[in-house]
């Protein structure tokens, strides 16, 4: 594949404008500081939801323990930061890898397993994270770790965004990823034909606990404080809702969904009452009316180059 075609030239220049675009209006105070809060939120949750899609609409792995891989990320940049004093991005780097491995030593355990028993180890691994997290006095305990240095903007945001979809569309597009969509669509005859099943899942969970402790650090270098319970069972299900109502199967579908549901709950924040039942309607009217999500398992042009979320391998 070419890399500097003239699709492709188009592809980085939006990428740029529209990172600049969005960095002037910041700078010039067109957009304040709780905007960019939200906007670095919504990076944040596109960045776990594709992680979580990897595992779960790409692989067929039903995980309810991805906020754990969020909470080692968050812990580790913590320390490497605040308490070492080393660079971002160090701490950026440490955060995904060791969430990465973390992934790893929960997988090969329990991606053997299937369906809901799967869904339950991965909900225990993420307690078992919470509850060390409760009781280890170096990072706070359940009082939290406080005065975490506030490196995380715009361009780290947005920076850690791209590498994000474009690592997770090339790993797709690879036989490496047809091999894993292969494992969700029909796991028995995928090893049939050769595909080793055990290391293909651990493969996937490894580089979606990957991003998450990357999505992580950059909440944790932006929010100055972090406490176990900000990474409890309730927001692993946040970002499955994400997931399922983007379109599991779509990289589009992650950041579309990401962004509606951020945008939803910013614009229902002054109704703080009523906006877990509105939240919960629109998702009840996608789910009767869209089961697969608002992409399905659908993807924008711009994702479908190699092979599509299908499996599917496209002309070149």
């Amino acid at each position: 594949m070419r890399v500097f075609n003239k699709g492709s030239i188009f592809k980085y220049i939006g990428i740029i404008l529209f990172y600049a675009i969005f960095q002037v209006l910041l700078s010039t105070g067109v957009l304040d500081d709780y905007i960019e809060l939200n906007i670095i939120l919504i990076c944040i949750n596109i960045i776990l939801a594709l992680g979580l899609n990897l595992i779960t609409g790409f692989t067929g792995q039903f995980s309810l323990g991805h906020a754990a891989f969020m909470s080692i990320g968050a812990y580790t940049s913590a320390i490497v930061t605040a308490k070492l004093g080393l660079p971002f991005f160090v701490g950026i780097m440490l955060s995904g890898i060791t969430a990465a491995l973390a992934g790893i030593v929960i997988g090969i355990p329990t991606l053997r397993l299937k369906g809901d028993y799967l869904a339950i180890a991965t909900l225990g691994f993420g307690e078992i994270v919470k509850i060390l997290a409760l009781n280890i006095d170096y990072i706070g305990g359940a009082i939290g770790f406080n005065d975490i240095p506030q490196y995380t903007n715009w361009t780290w945001a947005y920076g850690m965004t791209v590498l994000a979809v474009v690592l997770i569309k090339n790993f797709l597009n690879s036989y490496k990823g047809r091999a894993c969509i292969a494992i969700r669509e029909d796991e028995i005859a995928a090893e049939a034909m050769g595909v080793n099943t055990t290391f293909y899942k651990v493969l996937a969970f490894a580089i979606g606990a990957f991003f998450a402790g990357i999505a992580g650090s950059l909440y944790a270098n932006y929010f100055y404080f972090i406490k176990p319970d900000s990474f409890n069972f309730m927001k692993s299900i946040d970002i499955l809702v994400i997931v399922v109502f983007g379109g599991l199967g779509s990289i589009a579908g992650s950041i579309i969904g990401a962004i509606v549901l951020s945008v939803i709950s910013l614009l229902l924040q002054s109704v703080s009452d009523l906006r877990m039942i509105v939240y919960a309607l629109v998702l009840f009217g996608i789910m009767l009316f869209r089961p697969a999500g608002l992409m399905g398992n659908q993807e924008f042009k711009i994702f479908k180059k190699g092979a599509d979320a299908n499996g599917s391998v496209k002309g070149q």
